[in-house]
């Protein structure tokens, strides 16, 4: 067996022998990519107190990752499609690597923030790569079920990042889920030269750098506005960033309308088909992220669970995915993806809808349904999504198409994080506001503790330790007493604040399910709007 693989398989007369090992290779680089991002939201409390971060730079160091990500995808991907798809992923896994590895070295907020940003430049590269590769390698009869195993791999990647990030928490620091990547990709990167076939377009011209860079642009500036105007507030900032946005969006448009060989051919979103998947793709993902946000809160700060506890907690949600995952590859060639996806969102629905009865008695216990019957959810609606985003595109596009794909989810988690964030940030700090209402807690401390549900158990705690400190027994009582107290308005506050969250996200959900459900065609209409000469028989 080479050790190197040099035959491109544009060349290959078969079907590629190796196909499910290369598979494999892909899915561990997707794995590490969307790990990087859930296994943070278990690490910042550890990473918040060693940096002494505040709620903003906390916020920069989650969506660093996520600017250069979602802005660069789409540029990246024609790129591999036109040069090297393998190269793509290769130069990816070595950029997230090294800025993994200086993210575990840095000892200061921006450091982090800039190790996270060049992460993010290599997952743009890895992440239409792996779609891309995915769909070159596999004859069309198998990329369906190709597919529904990468989608299951993302969905295991959201429960297993708190899980792997819990355990090195208990005996490390904060910086071993950084150093975690760099073997991962080091044997992605290995695997992808032993068993990932060469691939690039067969006939590709000259790149449109021109909408490329505008999709940059637009993207970037779109999804700094997410993240600053609902976290920071609608300063000069977030409103020039909404500016850049809509003018870079408009400009993308007009001159991918008129370019012969656009990045990116804009006209395909009037098919129902192709629309209708991606807003599914961003709704759901919208739901997941904002979901996932909040929950691993929960769980932390409220029911008291350490990181490794609440990583284990949340492997429900892994194992529903493979039978969400199963069960879409055995109904969509029956039913049709219309079904599928709008089942899959309509469980989505349900399992926010079930989250809104979490208050202060609520357990581990009550959460653990919802998180079932969201992991089924994202098996049956996101691979039927992808196959038709994927099959909508030519082959000289595949990278360009996977980029499609996850600007969607991305846009549509950043979303989610940014607008549930903020609904659960205000509806924290009214729900507070009014449990400690009338019981002398100084507007100082109570202006601290409505920052975030850490910063409010933190208040409790020195109120506690004031009463550690008493000089007087009775005076240590009544501190004691205060300290409880506040713990139980925080808990409260915040799992009132969770209920309300999911309502909202149940409302966002149950609108887009009915928009989908309109936007996608019938089984016997579902064909994409893909030039004649590239149009395969479709799975539906």
């Amino acid at each position: 067996m080479r050790l190197v693989i040099k035959e491109p398989v544009e060349r290959m007369e078969r079907p590629y022998p190796r196909r499910w090992w290369a598979l494999l290779v892909l899915c561990l680089s997707l794995l590490i990519i969307v790990m990087a991002n859930t296994a943070l939201t278990v690490a910042a409390p550890d990473m918040t107190r060693d940096l002494g971060l505040t709620s903003s730079d906390l916020q920069w160091v989650i969506d660093g990752y996520t600017v250069p990500y979602a802005a660069l995808m789409l540029l990246l991907g024609a790129i591999g499609d036109k040069y090297s798809r393998r190269g793509a992923l290769l130069l990816g896994l070595v950029v997230f690597g090294a800025g993994s590895v200086a993210g575990s070295l840095v000892d200061s907020s921006a450091g982090v923030i800039a190790a996270r940003a060049v992460m993010g430049v290599g997952a743009a590269m890895i992440m239409p790569a792996t779609l891309s590769l995915l769909a070159a390698t596999f004859p069309r009869a198998e990329r369906a079920k190709a597919i529904v195993l990468w989608t299951a791999t993302a969905g295991i990647a959201i429960a297993a990042g708190p899980l792997v990030a819990g355990a090195l928490l208990e005996s490390h620091g904060w910086a071993a889920t950084f150093l975690i990547n760099v073997p991962v990709a080091a044997l992605a990167f290995l695997g992808a030269l032993a068993l990932v076939p060469p691939s690039k377009a067969a006939r590709h011209g000259r790149v449109d750098y021109v909408g490329g860079l505008l999709s940059v642009v637009w993207t970037g500036a779109l999804v700094y506005m997410i993240i600053q105007g609902p976290h920071f507030g609608w300063d000069a900032k977030a409103v020039g960033a909404a500016v850049v946005a809509g003018a870079g969006l408009i400009a993308f448009v007009a001159w991918e309308l008129r370019h012969p060989r656009p990045v990116l051919d804009v006209r395909r979103f009037l098919d129902r088909g192709f629309a209708g998947s991606n807003l599914a793709v961003a709704l759901f993902f919208l739901a997941v992220f904002g979901a996932f946000y909040y929950l691993t809160q929960h769980l932390q700060f409220v029911l008291g669970y350490d990181p490794l506890d609440t990583g284990v907690r949340m492997l429900p949600l892994a194992g529903a995915v493979f039978a969400g995952s199963a069960l879409t590859g055995f109904l969509t060639p029956r039913l049709g993806m219309k079904v599928t996806v709008t089942a899959g969102m309509a469980f989505g629905t349900v399992a926010l809808a079930l989250l809104t009865r979490v208050d202060a008695g609520s357990g581990y216990g009550d959460l653990v349904a919802p998180l079932v019957i969201l992991g089924v959810a994202i098996g049956l609606a996101l691979s039927p999504c992808t196959d038709a985003i994927m099959g909508a595109f030519p082959e000289a596009e595949l990278g360009v198409g996977g980029a499609v794909n996850d600007t969607s989810l991305e846009l549509g988690g950043s979303l989610g994080i940014a607008l549930l964030g903020s609904v659960l940030a205000s509806s924290y700090s009214s729900h507070l506001a009014d449990a400690t209402e009338g019981g002398g807690l100084p507007a100082e401390a109570l202006a601290t503790a409505q920052d975030s549900v850490g910063a409010g158990y933190a208040v409790a705690h020195g109120i506690a330790d004031q009463a550690a400190r008493a000089t007087t027994p009775q005076q240590g009582a009544e501190l004691a007493e205060g300290a409880r107290r506040m713990a139980d308005a925080v808990g409260s506050a915040f799992s009132d604040a969770v209920a309300h969250t999911s309502l909202v996200g149940a409302a966002i959900l149950a609108v887009g399910t009915v928009l989908v459900g309109v936007l996608l065609p019938g089984r016997r209409k579902t064909r994409t709007d893909t030039p004649a000469e590239s149009r395969e028989p479709e799975l539906v």
